[in-house]
């Protein structure tokens, strides 16, 4: 490749398809673009000059350097960054390239060969090196995972990580029904109106019955003289169908719930592209499901991640991966919880990380410390999709494996290591 004197050789590895023409039965390359190159799309093209903002050069909060060969999660991210913050970051002047023009389509430019250095820029993240290792060591363990760690106190992404045979950040771009995670949504709401209280009883029979739908709890199982906590702890689905018939509940009460304490939906403006979550309302008949984390709920690991941040400080803080000074962007806001609800809420997490359905996955994790399971069953699926999320010390993570069975099983471990890492 050459450019104004500058040349450098490149190789890669390609591969076409050889067809015979309908009418002359010669023998003719199949045309696709990939045929240049296996990462060109249509509406994609390669293009060689001078770069239109300085290499990026990311670190952590600390000044450590942050790589994509060191933590391949970072990838698309840094792709991302580089395009939004590139002529914003300090220093750096730009190099001659040849990348991946999107042409305008939306998805950051990407750099296939540096013909010159020019002098990178440097960009301080939110994220944390350590926690960030951690990150990318643990979903190492189990195919199609991903996992999101946050500081509560601020709402900064310390460390993030993705193993997936797309390579698709679904970390902050996923869209899945979390489970049984959702409970801790569903439980400050029905804390708020006065349906459920700490201490106080929430039945948990083996079966619910809701508009002709048939309601079960894992397993099977059934809690005699259940209180609110308990049937938190054991993630008892029965428990948290009940309340629905009550007068103080209508077909909105969830997706007010999710973005008046939680920030849901409300646009998030985190640095890179992410999905918000979305709660939608839903009819009597599906409302059963959405409380459960079912139905037409949908939530990434970055929005269960801040979820959990919120019943530990009671506070809603938009996360962010880079400061809001750098562009000024507008971050979401939303009310957070009362301290009754959110005292609450952390002693029933507590009891799930010490002696509830988390507790095997949290063995050993520093307290003070709170959990929530989920299992989220699919159509198709033969396992259900593994949640886990949890918190200790300032430190609030949440994971999915796809596939991966009950949420202490995959996800569980996933959320332990890192949060053993970050404290």
């Amino acid at each position: 490749m050459s450019y104004e004197g500058t040349t450098k050789p490149w190789t890669y590895e390609s591969a076409l398809t050889v067809v015979r023409g309908v009418q002359t039965g010669k023998a003719l390359v199949d045309w696709a673009p990939a045929v240049v190159h296996p990462k060109l799309t249509p509406g994609l093209q390669l293009k060689t000059g001078t770069a239109s903002a300085p290499s990026l050069e990311a670190v952590d909060r600390d000044g450590q350097p942050l790589t994509r060969e060191k933590y391949p999660s970072l990838g698309p991210v840094l792709d991302e960054l580089r395009s939004r913050y590139g002529d914003r970051a300090e220093g750096g002047e730009p190099g001659v390239e040849l990348w991946i023009d999107s042409m305008g389509e939306g998805s950051p430019d990407q750099t296939l060969l540096t013909l010159s250095e020019g002098k990178p820029a440097k960009l301080e993240t939110t994220l944390d090196a350590e926690v960030q290792e951690a990150a990318e060591r643990a979903v190492k363990k189990y195919g199609e995972s991903s996992v999101v760690a946050i500081e509560p106190s601020t709402g900064h992404v310390l460390g993030f990580a993705n193993h997936r045979a797309d390579g698709y950040n679904a970390a902050f771009q996923g869209q899945l029904a979390p489970g049984s995670t959702m409970k801790i949504v569903t439980a400050a709401l029905y804390l708020d109106r006065g349906l459920m209280s700490y201490g106080g009883s929430a039945p948990c029979p083996k079966t619910a019955i809701w508009y002709g739908q048939t309601f079960r709890n894992l397993r099977g199982f059934a809690l005699t003289d259940s209180t609110f906590e308990r049937s938190f702890a054991q993630s008892c689905n029965t428990a948290f169908i009940k309340p629905i018939a009550s007068d103080a509940i209508d077909d909105a009460s969830l997706t007010d719930a999710a973005d008046r304490f939680f920030g849901i939906g409300r646009e998030w403006s985190i640095g890179v592209p992410s999905f918000d979550g979305s709660v939608p309302v839903t009819g009597k008949q599906d409302s059963a499901a959405a409380m459960i984390g079912q139905g037409k709920v949908l939530m990434s690991p970055l929005n269960m991640a801040s979820v959990t941040a919120t019943a530990q400080t009671g506070r809603f803080r938009q996360p962010v991966i880079v400061a809001q000074t750098l562009d000024d962007r507008q971050l979401a806001s939303a009310d957070g919880l009362r301290p009754s609800v959110a005292m609450a809420l952390r002693r029933a997490m507590q009891l799930t990380a010490t002696s509830g359905s988390g507790a095997p996955a949290m063995a050993g994790v520093p307290s003070p410390k709170g959990a929530k399971t989920g299992s989220a069953e699919i159509d198709g699926n033969a396992q259900p999709n593994s949640w886990f999320t949890g918190y200790s010390g300032d430190l609030a993570v949440a994971a999915v494996v796809e596939k991966g069975g009950h949420g202490g099983d995959a996800a569980g471990p996933i959320v332990a290591t890192v949060l053993r890492a970050g404290n």
